[in-house]
């Protein structure tokens, strides 16, 4: 499975460029140069998508899910 998200990227005001993706919450990036911000946009979903993860798998079993995680 692989997943595509929006990014949003704008000139920031101080200089560099800020990066938002909409469909995930709180998921932001800022850099000097666009790929800057894209890659820390990717880092900063990623991040939040293994927390969420994390939270939904807490408290089961370990044997009922088989982890298969493959990103970028």
């Amino acid at each position: 499975m692989k997943g595509e998200f929006t990014a949003i990227i704008e000139p920031a005001s101080e200089g560099g460029y800020w990066a938002v993706c909409p469909e995930v919450p709180g998921a932001n990036g800022q850099g000097e140069t666009i790929d800057e911000a894209k890659e820390n946009l990717r880092q900063a979903i990623e991040l939040i998508l293994k927390d969420r993860r994390e939270d939904v798998l807490r408290g089961l079993p370990d044997d009922v899910i088989e982890e298969k995680i493959v990103i970028g």
